[in-house]
C-alpha cells in the first residue's frame, strides 16, 4: 500500500528490532491517517531536495520505541515522525539546513548525532529545529555541525 507516490505503508513499519523481537508494528486506523499526512511532508521534503530519500525509522509503535529506547513521547509512536538520510543530496548536516531554510511547515527538524534527519509533521507545528551529539546527548537550537555543537552544548 502507498502511503503516497513516493512513500509506502511497508517502509514507514519496517522496523529491524521489531523483527528480531517478535513485535508487531502495524497501524492503527488512526496512526495510519497520521502516516498518510506525514507523507505528504515528506513529499515536500523529497521534491525540496530533488532526490531519493532512504527511510530508517517512521512508525515505531511503544513496544519497538521502548527497544530501542526512543523518547517517552516520540512523535514516531504517532506516526508523525521519521528518520531519514537522502546521501545523494548530502550528509545530514546539510539536509537539516535545507529543511530550515526551506518553508516547509514541520513540527521539528533534528540533526541527530550528525547519521540522520528527524522530522517530525505533529499537528502542533511548532518549527522547531535542533542539534543532537554525542557524549553530551543534549538537544540544543538550531541546525549544527559537531563543531559549533561542542562549542555550545
Amino acid at each position: 500500500m502507498n502511503l503516497s507516490p513516493n512513500f509506502t505503508l511497508e517502509e514507514a513499519t519496517f522496523s529491524e528490532t521489531a523483527v528480531r523481537m517478535g513485535i508487531d508494528n502495524n497501524p492503527s486506523p488512526e496512526q495510519l491517517e497520521n502516516m498518510k499526512k506525514t507523507a505528504e511532508g515528506m513529499e515536500k521534503v523529497r521534491a525540496l531536495l530533488g532526490k531519493p530519500i532512504r527511510v530508517s525509522s517512521w512508525l515505531r509503535l511503544p513496544a519497538v520505541n521502548q527497544a530501542i529506547g526512543g523518547a517517552a513521547k516520540s512523535s514516531h509512536m504517532d506516526g508523525w515522525a521519521v528518520d531519514f538520510t537522502c546521501p545523494s543530496f548530502g550528509d545530514p548536516y546539510t539536509v537539516a539546513k535545507a529543511l530550515k531554510e526551506s518553508d516547509i511547515q514541520v513540527d521539528q527538524v533534528i540533526h541527530e548525532f550528525g547519521r540522520w534527519v528527524h522530522v517530525s509533521f505533529a499537528p502542533e507545528l511548532r518549527g522547531q529545529f535542533l542539534t543532537i551529539f554525542k557524549p553530551q546527548n543534549k538537544y540544543v537550537p538550531g541546525i549544527l555541525t559537531a563543531e559549533e555543537y561542542s562549542k555550545v552544548a
